[in-house]
């Protein structure tokens, strides 16, 4: 127990406490984190929460929309896929600048242009007739500006908790699920009955009053840092760091897929209606909240982030491969509720693994932007090519499972062989 302890602390920014060695800002974030108002800390998990909600939640809600626009505007599963794999793309590109502009101390601007941009992205959508219209609004309008609030809130979070860090960002993520819940539910109970454009301004509703809460709770807890580089290419010269990032590359490669094509699976292979489709997408996202708890609480006391990414993306390659055999809708019930219960989980740890690479809070911003413009590279190819690989298999599946089930396992091998280096580096033999 008391090596699990240590791996764990290991494996916590700041805290690692077998080394004997701690930051000055996490020093001094451990040192206030006794004399903070606890209350102040819960509130920013709450911000962080709801802003998951708007973003990320919103995203894995997409194949709301890939259906009806294939069926009603007649357009090919690739080409919807662009307008959602760009919206994710701009996320976590846009995460970039918006790490850094956090690091300057400037989080209530960002979280308050971002937060007009998603409104004015969804609200524009509502009255599109045209393919390109829709990729402007909800790709790129409603994309840059869930980038500009993604990157900042998390880091924000993550500088409130030198301990326990893992547990509270689970807690924001959960935010997705929730997010992924309360969307298709919109769409089930409006689509009918008010058609789309009442439908998205019903969301973009939500998505106002969430981001009125959010810029009223949020707070920055560290000076700015405004003497400092744009982007810190330096980092990739440490190996853990460039390991890291290759990994969660392949990992997100293939990721969002399932809520993109799931319900697209259900209608047109299986045979499913409308309604049943979005009741497998909802069970998709409903079991992201056991998933996301679960690896947390493991993460935290044994295996930490790392490790605990590793295991939740050969468990992914291992469901991917397994959808080859689903041909009944029943069985289709059971692997959306794994593949919720697991994929919500490895986003989780990916966001967890990020503040694990770094010992300086005052770069958290910036480093983790970087790694997260990485991984928009992969968010925006890996809808569209499976949406290829669907197309070419005559709109058979069989071609894109095994696509990602092939890209998780190189996934899972890079971000193991990142925490094996790090853990060689510390001067800790790998267990």
């Amino acid at each position: 127990m008391e090596t699990s302890k240590s791996e764990e602390t290991a494996q916590t920014v700041g805290h690692d406490c077998s080394a004997g060695s701690l930051s000055d800002d996490d020093e001094r974030a451990a040192s206030t984190e006794t004399s903070d108002v606890p209350r102040r800390r819960w509130l920013q998990v709450l911000a962080g929460h709801l802003v998951l909600v708007n973003t990320i939640g919103y995203s894995n809600s997409y194949g709301i929309f890939e259906q009806y626009y294939v069926s009603e505007l007649h357009l090919s599963v690739s080409q919807v896929s662009w307008a959602g794999g760009l919206q994710i793309f701009l996320l976590c590109f846009v995460s970039i600048f918006s790490g850094r502009v956090f690091d300057y101390g400037l989080l209530r601007p960002l979280l308050v242009s971002g937060s007009v941009l998603m409104v004015v992205g969804l609200a524009t959508a509502s009255v599109a007739t045209k393919y390109y219209q829709l990729l402007l609004a909800q790709g790129i309008c409603g994309g840059i500006g869930a980038g500009l609030v993604y990157n900042p809130i998390l880091m924000c979070v993550a500088t409130y908790f030198p301990k326990r860090r893992v547990l509270a960002l689970t807690l924001v993520t959960i935010g997705a699920s929730t997010g992924g819940i309360v969307f298709p539910v919109i769409a089930q109970q409006m689509l009918p009955k008010v058609g789309l454009a009442w439908t998205l301004r019903c969301m973009a509703l939500v998505i106002l009053v969430d981001s009125i809460i959010v810029v009223a709770l949020a707070r920055d807890k560290l000076p700015p840092r405004p003497r400092a580089p744009f982007l810190e290419l330096s980092a990739f010269r440490e190996l853990p760091y460039t390991l890291f990032s290759i990994g969660v590359f392949f990992c997100s490669w293939a990721l969002y897929v399932v809520y993109d094509y799931i319900t697209h699976y259900a209608v047109t292979v299986l045979g499913a209606d409308r309604s049943r489709s979005l009741v497998i997408l909802l069970i998709l996202n409903a079991c992201g909240y056991p998933g996301r708890i679960l690896s947390a609480l493991i993460a935290d006391a044994y295996l930490g982030p790392l490790r605990t990414l590793v295991l939740l993306s050969l468990a992914l390659g291992v469901l991917f491969i397994g959808w080859i055999g689903v041909k009944t809708r029943t069985s289709l019930f059971v692997l959306s509720a794994l593949f919720g219960f697991v994929n919500g989980a490895a986003q989780g740890m990916i966001v967890a693994g990020l503040p694990s690479l770094t010992t300086d809070l005052n770069r958290l911003g910036t480093r983790s932007g970087m790694v997260l413009a990485v991984l928009s590279v992969a968010v925006l190819t890996g809808p569209p090519i499976a949406g290829a690989l669907i197309e070419a298999g005559q709109g058979r599946y069989l071609y894109m499972q095994i696509w990602g089930g092939c890209s998780m396992v190189v996934g899972a091998s890079f971000v193991m062989a990142a925490y094996c280096v790090r853990t060689r580096l510390k001067g800790h033999p790998v267990p």
